[in-house]
């Protein structure tokens, strides 16, 4: 009787164990939340100057030509709020020597029409930099405390000090093999509390963990931009937006 209910019992235990181990598996869409952000025909919703920004092959187009040339930075900056948490996906193509990025959680600049300061998903062109160097992917901080994470970085961002490299997420050279020239790439910003993720084409490119107070920005506007330099086009599509409830604060 007792070895027939010690049986019973560990077949109980075993039937409540899970029938396998689960693994993550890669994800096939975009999951439910997120909306889109441009209509794909025109700038309702959007802001910038229609000198350097229009709608074309439904894609938010940003062009610098000879005639044209900046003398500082300029941006599109869409007018359906400021969010906080969220995560943020967009497609884009950039000519060869374009400099451009995706600011968010950010203000305008005052007295600077259309200027943003804050956090940006850093891109440029294959040719951009005559040192060879490529940005794309990186979290600069655009008028504000510049480099915060280069590609393949996990970094600390602390009140007084230069970010501090704590890990890495891979080898710069390798992770800038993923960036596609002349093609279109897709960009992943996941903005959850201090810690900021950059993914493009499905890999993470760098990751900031924000602990300094006085300068992180716990929302704000966002915006995409032309860089001063030589004439260039960027060209976006797809905007889709998820915004995600603010985490709890700890007990």
């Amino acid at each position: 009787m007792k070895i027939t209910l010690l049986a019973l019992a560990l077949l109980g235990a075993a039937l409540s164990l899970p029938a396998q181990t689960v693994h993550p598996v890669p994800a096939t869409d975009d999951g439910p939340g997120f909306e889109p952000i441009f209509d794909g025909k025109t700038l309702t919703g959007w802001e910038g100057d229609p000198k350097y920004w229009r709608v074309e092959d439904g894609c938010i187009v940003g062009e610098v030509t000879p005639a044209t040339v900046l003398k500082v930075n300029t941006f599109i900056i869409w007018r359906g709020g400021q969010p906080g948490d969220f995560e943020l996906k967009a497609e884009y193509r950039i000519s060869e020597k374009g400099n451009s990025g995706v600011n968010y959680r950010s203000i305008e600049v005052p007295g600077v029409p259309l200027g943003m300061q804050g956090y940006q998903f850093d891109l440029d062109g294959e040719t951009r930099n005559a040192n060879g160097l490529r940005y794309t992917g990186q979290n600069y901080e655009e008028r504000g405390r510049t480099f915060l994470a280069l590609r393949g970085q996990l970094t600390r961002v602390e009140d007084g000090k230069p970010p501090q490299i704590i890990g890495t997420v891979g080898d710069t050279k390798a992770l800038e093999a993923f960036i596609k020239n002349d093609d279109w790439n897709e960009l992943h910003i996941i903005a959850r509390g201090n810690v900021i993720t950059h993914i493009l084409n499905g890999h993470i490119m760098c990751v900031v963990v924000d602990e300094d107070p006085k300068g992180r920005k716990a929302a704000g506007e966002i915006g995409v931009q032309v860089h001063v330099g030589p004439p260039m086009k960027v060209e976006f599509r797809n905007f889709r937006l998820k915004k995600l409830a603010p985490l709890p604060a700890a007990p």
